[in-house]
């Protein structure tokens, strides 16, 4: 069972990574909105890879850690999928979207690590 905030960021973030997902970057929140701790944000290269994305998270989450979703958004189009968990929202961006929203820059104040998968 994950522990906190944090914990389930990088459990998301290794989900999304497992669908080969590009530029993970978990970004604390806290201290700069009181919707989430964490967002989650990753890259993927077609509606079909955000799909395969966003289900696998999905599917960790419900198996590992018994949790279900809070709220999901964008899934059917698959340019930008949000999963809301609470305390952690995961973004999955076709690149062009990810750069049109440039969710990094707009939340620029919010501490950045970049997701490095553990061997």
């Amino acid at each position: 069972m994950v522990k906190n905030s944090l914990e389930l960021a990088k459990l998301i973030a290794k989900a999304s990574d497992d669908k080969k997902a590009r530029d993970v970057v978990m970004m604390n929140m806290e201290g700069l909105t009181t919707a989430t701790d964490y967002f989650v944000v990753c890259s993927a290269s077609s509606t079909t890879q955000v799909r395969a994305i966003a289900d696998n998270v999905e599917d960790v989450l419900r198996e590992q850690e018994g949790m279900e979703f809070l709220r999901k958004e964008g899934y059917r189009e698959a340019e930008w999928v949000l999963l809301d968990y609470g305390d952690v929202v995961l973004h999955v961006f076709q690149q062009d979207a990810r750069e049109y929203y440039a969710l990094e820059q707009l939340w620029g104040d919010a501490d950045l690590t970049t997701y490095v998968p553990e061997d």
